[in-house]
């Protein structure tokens, strides 16, 4: 099968970086699902991975989380799914990845497309939706609905995958006072059309610019880039008795600056559960359920912002460099091999 891997950590500039393959297809294990992969979107732990991990001499590591396909056959203890179902997913992060023609993938992290979505516009969501709804409903505790009237959410990022989703699953999840910030203007008209009631600019102090706009201090701050740059900022712009949580690899940050404050500091990664195979693994399973019926309802738009034709090693090695710059709006999707 067609799949595109590479077998050294290179920079994106390089031409080995990323290589179109043939490699033999894998088979199910017991609740696996076997998908026939038809659209992936890329991720910055794409570039990530393939910066800093190295497969074994001899061996191709096949990148990619985001996918939608369609089931080709399952494993003998598969219960959620039939052959033929559309489905959208983000694989696991100890697998081989979605950018093959047929990927493996545990049924407990799988849920059905969205049945209104063309399968670019889904492969661009289950990561970041998967990583957005945790961050805000099981690390920082957000109450849905009306018990959150009152508090604010700053997001720091709002224009990158995760932000785009995390906006609308703030705005309309929930009672908050959505606040992103962006730094250029198309990012700020993005998070605007997205929900945000407010954007700021990350490359300015926060307590000015939320001050001018009629806010005090925030309740919640979910920093999804630059942690450590924005560190001092993070600090005083939330409230006391506050919640911070990030998603990013910082580099040093000292977390006893938020002790007189009393603030609690929260880490998500979407792919804690399926590394350790938690027992409420199956959540990502019904996550990505109601995440569908959301979509299909209106509630929730796709964040697909570009897409870049069919998968391959050189229209990924683009899609790597976009993220790579910093500049990416939204998210990148590939599409048919």
């Amino acid at each position: 099968m067609k799949a595109v891997g590479y077998r050294t950590s290179l920079p994106v500039e390089a031409d080995d970086a990323l290589l179109d393959l043939d490699i033999a297809a894998p088979a199910p294990g017991p609740r696996d699902l076997l998908v026939a992969v038809k659209a992936v979107s890329v991720n910055p732990v794409d570039t990530k991975v393939r910066k800093r991990s190295a497969p074994e001499p001899g061996a191709v590591k096949i990148l990619g989380w985001d996918a939608v396909g369609t089931v080709e056959a399952i494993g003998a203890e598969v219960t959620l799914f039939k052959p033929g179902e559309a489905v959208f997913y983000a694989g696991s992060i100890v697998r081989q990845g979605t950018n093959a023609e047929l990927h493996l993938v545990d049924e407990r992290i799988v849920g059905h497309k969205p049945k209104t979505l063309s399968d670019a516009e889904g492969a661009a969501l289950p990561l970041t939706a998967i990583t957005a709804w945790e961050l805000l409903f099981d690390r920082l505790g957000v109450s849905r609905g009306e018990g959150s009237v009152g508090s604010s959410l700053l997001i720091i990022g709002g224009a990158g995958g995760v932000g785009s989703i995390l906006i609308q699953l703030a705005r309309r999840l929930t009672g908050l006072a959505v606040i992103a910030t962006a730094s250029r203007p198309e990012s700020r008209d993005w998070c605007l059309e997205l929900g945000a009631h407010h954007v700021i600019d990350h490359t300015k102090p926060f307590v000015e610019q939320l001050r001018a706009l009629g806010l005090g201090p925030v309740d919640y701050i979910a920093s999804l880039t630059a942690t450590d740059q924005h560190f001092p900022a993070i600090v005083e712009a939330i409230r006391p008795q506050g919640r911070f949580g990030l998603i990013d690899d910082p580099a040093a940050i000292d977390v006893r600056l938020l002790k007189q404050k009393a603030v609690s500091t929260h880490w998500e990664s979407m792919f804690t559960r399926s590394l350790f195979e938690t027992p409420d693994m199956i959540a990502q399973h019904h996550l990505l359920e109601e995440v569908a019926g959301l979509l299909d309802a209106g509630v929730l738009r796709t964040t697909l912002a570009q897409n870049l034709g069919p998968i391959s090693a050189a229209n990924l090695r683009k899609a790597h460099a976009l993220i790579e710059s910093g500049k990416a709006r939204g998210k990148i999707v590939l599409e048919g091999f």
